[in-house]
């Protein structure tokens, strides 16, 4: 990190700004060149404490409340909000406390507010470690609290936000042997055999990287490709492939893999990982609905959704993100399913998945693909697999799966299965 820190707080504050002001993700900034001109100590250092701030923020804003007469501009308030997370983190008040001072001065419009910035922060800095821990977990944004607490009730919202405030390891898929790959990463393998890291450090230098062992893939999103039982030999559809996990899961178990998505670049990638890992499929650049070959046994549809089971490792999604464009994506969901099922042998299985916590891109969907289509039916009983408890099978034949599942674990992403069978 450079000598002052600033430059990584200019960036971290930078993404603050673009996330909660302007609705864009991390992950759109960051591959935007957002942190191109940081040497690497300090790109490491911002996207961390961007990362750290969000997944904090009412928090933050509940420790600033009573220093503050009323909400000050967002340049402020943001700077605010990184001083909160540093202080209470420990770090040394001078330091801080100088450069989000600075950051307020350097804009025409706040400069005026870097005296409030320099007194608040130094109230907070009094209050350290021990104001922050008396603090409630942080609560959710509205928008999405409400009807997750109506799917799920406040005692397991609060289940999940205590995984949000927490983030996740760093799960691994094992191309051959996880016991073998949990011993030379130093991790543990779970209960459906992904193995989870606490602390991995850089990716790319763990044992196994370079030679194709293991690829990055949390626990809940490998379970998909798990309840199609034995693929092997099997022609298998991956629907909306990237970034390509389920897809390198498939061809490990010798199915005969065609991975189709929309993205050239994304699915360059996948190209790349499959090479990486010595693993082969067809790939194909093509929209969902445009792609017609059919005839295979199984098809596996990780639809595009909200997202929101992936706050663990994306706490900019709330903050990003308002709701407004869910009905879309569930209508595209419903319309994928059915033009899926036209691509699927009688008698073969269509994996319907989410990375979603609401109902209406899970259960709703296979209630309604089911009153749809007379010749399906949901087979529960492939969702019976090691490490899943039969209490989170749904009513309609699903699998739901949720952050505050696995706590003294360390978690999971939210996700939802359901294995529907093509009549013969």
């Amino acid at each position: 990190m450079s000598q002052t820190g600033l430059p990584a707080r200019r960036t971290a504050h930078h993404l603050l700004m673009q996330i909660t002001g302007e609705g864009r993700l991390m992950a759109e900034l960051i591959a935007g060149g957002a942190l191109a001109q940081l040497e690497n100590d300090d790109r490491a250092r911002a996207q961390r404490l961007a990362t750290d701030t969000l997944r904090g923020l009412d928090r933050a804003d509940r420790m600033l409340k009573p220093y503050l007469k009323k909400a000050p501009p967002d340049h402020v308030m943001n700077a605010l909000r990184l001083g909160v997370i540093e202080l209470c983190g420990g770090a040394a008040a001078h330091g801080v406390v100088n450069a989000y001072v600075e950051i307020v001065a350097r804009n025409k419009r706040t400069q005026s507010m870097k005296g409030l910035t320099n007194a608040v922060l130094r109230k907070i800095a009094e209050e350290g470690p021990a104001g922050w821990h008396k603090r409630a977990i942080p609560l959710t944004p509205g928008w999405l609290r409400q009807p997750l607490v109506a799917a799920w009730g406040r005692d397991a919202v609060t289940g999940m936000e205590a995984a949000h405030f927490a983030g996740a390891s760093l799960d691994l898929t094992a191309k051959t042997d996880a016991e073998a790959v949990a011993r030379a990463v130093g991790g543990v393998v779970l209960p459906t055999g992904s193995v989870r890291i606490a602390n991995a450090g850089q990716v790319s230098s763990l044992p196994g990287y370079a030679t194709g062992d293991w690829w990055v893939q949390d626990a809940a999103a490998a379970i998909p490709v798990k309840v199609l039982g034995d693929v092997k030999g099997r022609k298998v559809l991956d629907l909306c492939a990237a970034p390509g996990g389920k897809a390198m899961q498939l061809a490990a178990a010798g199915a005969d893999v065609t991975a189709v998505d929309v993205s050239e670049k994304r699915m360059e990638r996948v190209a790349e990982n499959l090479a990486r890992v010595g693993l082969q499929a067809t790939i194909v650049v093509s929209d969902a609905f445009a792609f017609a070959q059919d005839g295979f046994d199984a098809i596996l549809l990780d639809a595009p959704c909200s997202a929101t089971g992936t706050i663990r490792r994306h706490p900019d999604l709330p903050y990003a993100k308002d709701g407004s464009e869910f009905a879309e994506l569930i209508a595209q969901q419903e319309a994928m399913i059915d033009h899926a099922l036209g691509l699927l042998k009688p008698g073969g299985h269509l994996v319907f998945c989410t990375c979603s916590l609401l109902p209406d891109e899970g259960e709703v969907q296979v209630e309604d693909a089911l009153a749809r289509h007379s010749d399906l039916s949901c087979d529960a009983d492939a969702l019976r697999i090691p490490g899943m408890d039969p209490a989170w099978i749904t009513p309609e034949g699903g699998l739901r799966l949720r952050p505050d599942y696995w706590p003294e674990l360390g978690g999971m992403d939210g996700f939802y299965v359901a294995v529907l069978r093509k009549a013969a």
